[in-house]
Order: structure tokens, then C-alpha cells, then sequence
């Protein structure tokens, strides 16, 4: 399914979320802008796993920062203009509540720790991988399991493929990404090591942290499972 928007308002300006798209989105025209020399930035900026882990060494040419600092830098740089849309969508569908939720210092170290923890998941997994990890879906799905735990009765509305019909549909927030994470995990249980494609671990595991620490850094008052708005509130 394809979500659209969420019908959960905000009483605050989600500086934080807008800043983290225009942020990523000015990271990906900079690549444009390299053209051929792209590839070689993705290398020098993304996460690889084992260099990560000492198993391969970058070329001196290569080599821009500490392997541990690529994992924040790969947060920022996308594999294309599809990978880019659909990350800056879910960002901006479920990103807005989460930061009201937990506050703007504590949304963007959320955010942070959710995409690192994500491909730390993933690179233990894959600990041998020489393959960059790029792209902000790990950070992403911890938003996306912080949302489920707060407002998991929140309507959405989706679009779903029904043969060449996209058939739209106001869902609960928790079928629409309960059913997101059980994609994640069916995936990744059946993902190759080592293989080009999604990083389905990193998605699994942002999942899982963003609903733990959204339990901790959450604003006082604010509580988990909050009820459906009533109609007239939308």
C-alpha cells in the first residue's frame, strides 16, 4: 500500500522534519552534481560494513572520513531519485506528530540514533558486506515505529494496488505500518547476505529502536496509544 497522508494534526511547526528533508534533498542534488564522480562519493560517504569493521580497507583516494562517521553521512545520500521520493513521503506523512511528540532537540537525536542503530543492524548482519549502505530508511523507520506506538489509531489514507486499480482506503496507522514492518521482516528473513538491493535488516531494526526509545524520550504528558480524533477534530 501506498500511504498518501495521515489524518493527526499538529499544533507546532515541524521545523525539525522540514530541515531533515531539505537536508537530505540538497545532499542528493549535490550528488547530481558530481555526475560520473557520484559513484565514487557513495564509496567515500556511505556506510560499508567492512570497512567498518576492519575487514577491507578503502583506497587512499578514497578515504574522507573515519569509517564510524560514514554512518551519520549515509543517512544524507540516496541511490536515486525513487529511493529519494519515497523516504522524504514517509518523513513527511509520519515525521511531523513524532516531533511534536518528543520535542525538536530530542526528535533530531532520535532520528540520529534510529538511523545509526538501523545500520549497525545491518552491518552486524552483514559484517563482511563491501557494499555501501546508503539513504535515510533506516532513521525512517525508527519515526515509523515511534508513530505506531503513539498514535497507532491515526487514519491514513493509502492507495492499494488492486491489479492496475490503486484503490484508496483510510486505515488505521496500525494496519498501515503494521503491515509495512511485517514486509520488513519477511524480507529480511529471506534476504541474501551480501547482495545489492534493500537494506531489510536496517529497516527491521530502526523499526525496533524507534519504539523503545520513543517509551524514554517521549514528552511528559504525552502518552503511548493515544485514541482516534473524533470526527469533528480532524
Amino acid at each position: 500500500m501506498f500511504p498518501l497522508y495521515d489524518e493527526n494534526p499538529t499544533r507546532t511547526v515541524p521545523w525539525v522534519t522540514y530541515g531533515l528533508i531539505a537536508a537530505n534533498v540538497l545532499a542528493f542534488l549535490w550528488q547530481i552534481s558530481l555526475g560520473p564522480v557520484g559513484e565514487r562519493a557513495i564509496l567515500s560517504y556511505g556506510f560499508v560494513p567492512a570497512v567498518l569493521f576492519g575487514q577491507v580497507e578503502l583506497p587512499p583516494e578514497l578515504y574522507r572520513l573515519p569509517p564510524y562517521a560514514t554512518i551519520i553521512t549515509s543517512l544524507f545520500l540516496h541511490g536515486g531519485i525513487a529511493h529519494l521520493a519515497g523516504n522524504m513521503l514517509y518523513l513527511w506523512i509520519f515525521g511531523n506528530n513524532v516531533e511534536e511528540a518528543l520535542g525538536r532537540v530530542r526528535y533530531i537525536l532520535f532520528y540520529l540514533a534510529c538511523g545509526v542503530a538501523a545500520a549497525l543492524f545491518q552491518g552486524v548482519v552483514e559484517w563482511q558486506s563491501t557494499i555501501p549502505m546508503i539513504g535515510a530508511s533506516g532513521a525512517i523507520s525508527g519515526v515509523l515505529g515511534a508513530y505506531g506506538l503513539l498514535y497507532p489509531r491515526a487514519r491514513v489514507l493509502v492507495l492499494i494496488p488492486l491489479g492496475f486499480i490503486l484503490y484508496p482506503a483510510r486505515l488505521s496507522a496500525y494496519w498501515v505500518l503494521g503491515a509495512w514492518f511485517a514486509l520488513q521482516a519477511v524480507s529480511a528473513a529471506f534476504s541474501h547476505a551480501n547482495q545489492p538491493g534493500v537494506a531489510w535488516w536496517a529497516h527491521f531494526g530502526g523499526f525496533i529502536v524507534g519504539c523503545v526509545l520513543v517509551i524514554f524520550v517521549r514528552r511528559r504528558g504525552v502518552p503511548l496509544f493515544a485514541p482516534e480524533l473524533p470526527a469533528g477534530r480532524r
